[in-house]
């Protein structure tokens, strides 16, 4: 006989999503209203303001998509990319590739810039194929390579677009809430995140972003955006303000509640102040690894505070051990993608997750089973 389901709790040390907190759980459950409910345009407008804060940024389009980071880096691609544009994008690993798969897909050609995986994006290279390559629309990279733990200079990056006369899609998916990133300063054009990662929101929404540049790209494009759910410039017409509110899609209103709350919590931390936890806590983690032997994947000066990819010890069996920690101390660290699969753990310190007592109980939890 079916019954409820009542999951047991874990302790989210993967790749996201992380732990949601009490606050944010509690949000979700208050009673759902329409749509369109003046209370509802109300909290919008207020996830706007507070997403504006998060992303450091002036920009009037910003808001959160109805779906996951994957729809997000989608609908960048698809509102500001069309046909036989020329697009520079950066794969360093897994997240990289699918910029390229989207590029590839919208019938853009794509100037392939690789590096090492663990690695960050090389601002030579991308220099180099900018004095390659002429009339180049974008330069598309992830600045927090989730499958790798590599922070990207996307402040170097964005200013070579710059100069090139190109705008910049940046995916956030990891590096918004944990880690420095300054939309306007870095003059980003367009970038999108998610909520399940250094937000603690619960997973399914995807803030994005727009410059003024950026919109005035999509609103003077010469072919139809090739999404109708994705089309920002109908989606526009959703978040544009009280009284101004056109039908567009039925959004996911209670998770909508959670993400305002996740975004308060945010702003009442402090962004800088968040930033420095993540970094502090990433610290103490790294050096209780190197106690057990146990390195990471990528350099000292580009490795990300909130997903710390680390090297599997020699003979040690991969999913041996992450069983282990799931059904021993309901804790959850992520195995390595692509072609780090078998290679790498990714253990995230995320949002609500990034905190002493879990560093504590994972250099413990490992030290056992490795031991």
């Amino acid at each position: 006989m079916l019954e409820t389901f009542n999951p047991t709790p874990r302790i989210l040390m993967g790749p996201g999503p992380s732990n949601v907190s009490p606050r944010v759980l509690g949000a979700l459950a208050k009673p759902t209203i329409g749509h369109l409910d003046p209370q509802f345009i109300k909290l919008m407008d207020e996830i706007k303001q507070l997403l504006q804060y998060a992303f450091v940024t002036k920009n009037e389009f910003t808001i959160a998509l109805s779906a996951p980071g994957s729809a997000g880096m989608e609908a960048c691609i698809v509102n500001l990319i069309e046909p036989n544009d020329k697009v520079i994008v950066c794969v360093n690993g897994v997240f990289g590739g699918r910029l390229k798969e989207n590029i590839e897909r919208v019938g853009a050609q794509a100037i392939v810039i690789e590096d090492t995986w663990g690695d960050p994006v090389s601002v030579g290279k991308v220099e180099h194929a900018f004095a390659m390559h002429k009339n180049v629309k974008a330069l598309v990279f992830v600045h927090a390579e989730t499958s790798t733990g590599a922070c990207s200079d996307a402040k170097t990056l964005c200013n070579i677009a710059k100069q090139n006369d190109a705008i910049t899609i940046v995916d956030a998916v990891t590096s918004l809430g944990g880690s420095e990133l300054k939309v306007d300063e870095w003059g980003i054009d367009a970038v999108y995140s998610g909520s399940q990662k250094c937000l603690s929101c619960v997973p399914g929404l995807s803030p994005v972003s727009f410059s003024p540049k950026a919109v005035e790209i999509l609103k003077s494009r010469k072919t139809k955006v090739p999404s109708w759910f994705l089309d920002q410039s109908l989606v526009m017409g959703y978040w544009s303000g009280e009284g101004k509110r056109s039908y567009h899609h039925t959004a996911p209103i209670n998770s909508l509640y959670a993400l305002h709350e996740s975004l308060l919590m945010l702003k009442n931390e402090g962004l800088e102040q968040a930033w420095s936890r993540h970094a502090q806590l990433h610290q103490r983690l790294k050096s209780g690894l190197a106690e057990l032997g146990i390195r990471f994947l990528v350099n000292d000066a580009h490795q990300l505070p909130q997903l710390n990819s680390i090297l599997i010890p020699e003979g040690v069996d991969d999913a041996q051990v992450r069983t282990h920690l799931l059904n021993k101390f309901n804790l959850e660290i992520g195995a390595g993608l692509g072609q780090l699969a078998g290679k790498t753990w990714r253990v995230g310190l995320m949002g609500a997750t990034a905190n002493e007592q879990n560093v504590a109980l994972l250099l413990t939890a490992l030290k056992e089973v490795l031991v």
